[in-house]
């Protein structure tokens, strides 16, 4: 027997895998359109995509739309009927901007997180885009699904609930991240029990969409049996040959041990899970001095107190530089001893994932 199918409204994904959005450039059109192509669903980083482009830091806006419309042409190509998406952070500074390109582009879904997007509905409005919105709370689900009904009339088409085990920046305080109530099956269980009465009112399934730490088949199973379904997975996906990143941004996920996994203050003002280094130890200790914002991505920063520019840390990493820059990771990549093909990965997730969904036990 397979694994249930993940659907989300019209949209169904044979395998109930969504490839977390990474960014910078992490997943991009390769990753995205070679996950939709086995039959989960892709999804491309919208943050400062266009980072690659010759005119980015003379035409920032211009470099990013481009690339954006580029990326999501080229995962399509790749993956032919799959499902691709794009992860647009709500803390960006060209949120709408970035939104109203990729319903333009006619992307599947959009993903949104780093904030409360709250006005995504005014974007999407009359689109086939669906919008599933990044949550770490049921109390943050029920806040947005009480706003979207309100103002326009519509609920999530589906809800990605993340624990505190993610990479990158969490919606946790560091004080919280191993209390016992945010642990990924409770936050899991909280969030199917608040979207109930928002179901009934618009007879309307809300697929809830498990996130954070989820490292093998059984992960798989387990929330699935308790009601997620599907799961997301990021990590995992940065160890492909198709993952987007240099190869050298690879070897740092090989090559960590869990010791080296570091909980980190983001100039941004919220805390990340990532990969300690020597890049990491110097501003930490205050070495490095606040420099000029080139590049004004998110709303949070402020330039004047930010001890390094993180987005152009982020791009240092995705080319190679790990010495100007850092790599965001999940709590369990120092488990990943091997670099593998994307349909291999997921050939791997699937079977294991099918023994524990079905066994009785």
């Amino acid at each position: 027997m397979n694994l249930p199918e993940l659907k989300i409204g019209n949209l169904i994904a044979k395998i109930p895998i969504v490839q977390g959005g990474m960014g910078v450039g992490i997943s991009l059109s390769s990753l995205a359109g070679s996950v939709a192509a086995q039959g989960g669903i892709g999804v491309i980083s919208g943050v400062e995509i266009g980072f690659n482009e010759p005119d980015y830091h003379k035409n920032k806006k211009q470099a990013n739309i481009r690339a954006l419309k580029h990326h999501i042409q080229k995962a399509r190509e790749k993956c032919k009927e799959g499902i691709i998406g794009v992860n647009i952070m709500t803390a960006l500074n060209n949120f709408e901007e970035m939104v109203k390109e990729s319903v333009n582009a006619k992307v599947d879904i959009i993903f949104a997180g780093a904030g409360l997007p709250l006005k995504l509905p005014k974007y999407t409005k009359g689109s086939n885009t669906k919008i599933a919105p990044i949550v770490s709370s049921g109390r943050t689900a029920e806040i947005l699904c009480k706003s979207w009904d309100k103002h326009y009339h519509v609920i999530p088409d589906a809800i990605v609930v993340e624990g505190p085990k993610a990479g990158g920046h969490l919606g946790f305080s560091k004080d919280t991240l191993n209390l016992p109530k945010n642990h990924l099956n409770y936050l899991l269980s909280d969030v199917l029990s608040v979207i109930k009465p928002y179901e009934i009112k618009y007879n309307k399934k809300i697929p809830i969409i498990a996130a954070g730490g989820i490292f093998d088949g059984k992960d798989i199973a387990d929330l699935m049996k308790i009601g997620a379904s599907g799961v997301q997975l990021g990590t995992r996906f940065v160890a492909t040959y198709e993952c987007d990143a240099s190869e050298e941004f690879k070897k740092t996920y090989i090559n960590a041990n869990k010791d080296d996994i570091k909980i980190i203050q983001s100039p941004v003002g919220m805390i990340g899970r990532a990969i300690g280094n020597d890049f990491l130890e110097e501003a930490k200790s205050g070495s490095k001095k606040p420099t000029e914002c080139f590049i004004n991505c998110l709303k949070p920063c402020n330039p004047s107190e930010a001890p390094y520019c993180i987005a152009q840390a982020l791009i240092n990493a995705q080319k190679g530089n790990m010495d100007c820059g850092f790599a965001f990771a999940g709590a369990n990549v120092y488990k990943i001893n091997k670099i593998q093909s994307v349909k291999e990965l997921m050939t791997d997730l699937v079977e294991e994932a099918k023994i524990y969904f079905y066994s009785k036990k």
